[in-house]
């Protein structure tokens, strides 16, 4: 004999739990897709930045410019940081970062040191601004193909463009404290490195070529994406930074136009050393098989 089985009916109360967690879920989705926007709206605010920034540049006004940047230098740090934070990165937030960072880091910088510096130099001057730009690009095409790829990257490869752009925001800035005192803002200064600006300021183009071919090299950076401040494991360490904030807030422009100098030249500071030591232990190890192959012959 069969047993039939009999289908039982879901009781009032298992209803009512099934109807409550779908609304739960429904809330959760709806909360998650708030979240998304957060992060999206910081990087429209980037992009916004560094359009007004341009229009500055080209009014002539380039303090009003850079102070635009580091409002957009500003947004690239916290829409990332509320991204990782809430969980929401997403590969639309990914693709608009880059192209905020294009206009904010790429254009708007290339834009201002046109009107600035490089429009007296005729053709070149336009060369090297699109040359900027160009690398600029290249270099967060190739950011986004490495995040594609699904490997972890421990460090950036290639001077990223915010801090590409940054050398050149924080030398205006701090350019700008030669200009006559009705014309500047008071703040203080140190007084060797502003010995330094005008030929600084001569060497622009320059610079500007060679942050340029660092953003595109293969040169590896720093990344702070996962350094936490809250968590600080040495006092050493906090009494750095503490130190830090100490400068910035005494000497801003100064002090973070040599941040971000140090941070451009510590690439090759540490790389180079690597490729000489890589290449005499090449010449080495080419040494001692050709001993070993005379050895073998006799």
């Amino acid at each position: 004999m069969r047993k039939i089985r009999l289908k039982r009916t879901p009781s009032k109360r298992t209803l009512f739990k099934r109807v409550r967690f779908k609304k739960v879920i429904i809330k959760n989705e709806g909360f998650r897709k708030g979240i998304y926007i957060l992060p999206s709206l910081f990087t429209c605010g980037n992009m916004c930045f560094g359009m007004l920034s341009i229009f500055s540049s080209i009014e002539g006004n380039f303090i009003t410019a850079a102070w635009f940047l580091i409002g957009a230098l500003a947004c690239d740090i916290m829409d990332g940081r509320i991204a990782r934070m809430t969980k929401t990165t997403s590969e639309f937030g990914l693709q608009l970062d880059s192209l905020s960072d294009l206009v904010s880091f790429g254009t708007a910088p290339a834009v201002m040191m046109y009107m600035l510096v490089l429009n007296s130099m005729g053709k070149i001057g336009f060369a090297i601004a699109i040359l900027f730009v160009l690398c600029s690009a290249l270099r967060l095409a190739r950011f986004n193909a490495l995040a594609h790829s699904g490997e972890p990257q421990k460090h950036f490869v290639g001077l990223p463009t915010p801090a590409s752009a940054g050398v050149i925001i924080s030398f205006v800035l701090s350019y700008q404290l030669l200009a006559p005192a009705e014309f500047s803002l008071n703040f203080n200064t140190i007084p060797a490195l502003m010995e330094l600006m005008p030929a600084f300021f001569n060497i622009m183009p320059i610079v500007i070529v060679v942050l340029s071919f660092l953003m595109v090299s293969n040169i590896p950076y720093m990344s702070f994406k996962k350094l936490k401040l809250t968590r600080v494991r040495t006092i050493q360490f906090f009494a750095l930074v503490i130190v830090l904030i100490i400068l910035i807030v005494i000497f801003p422009q100064n002090i973070i136009f040599i941040i971000f100098s140090v941070y451009a030249a510590s690439g090759l500071l540490f790389y180079v050393p690597r490729i000489l030591i890589k290449i005499r232990g090449n010449a080495k190890a080419e040494k001692i098989e050709k001993a070993e192959n005379v050895n073998d012959e006799l």
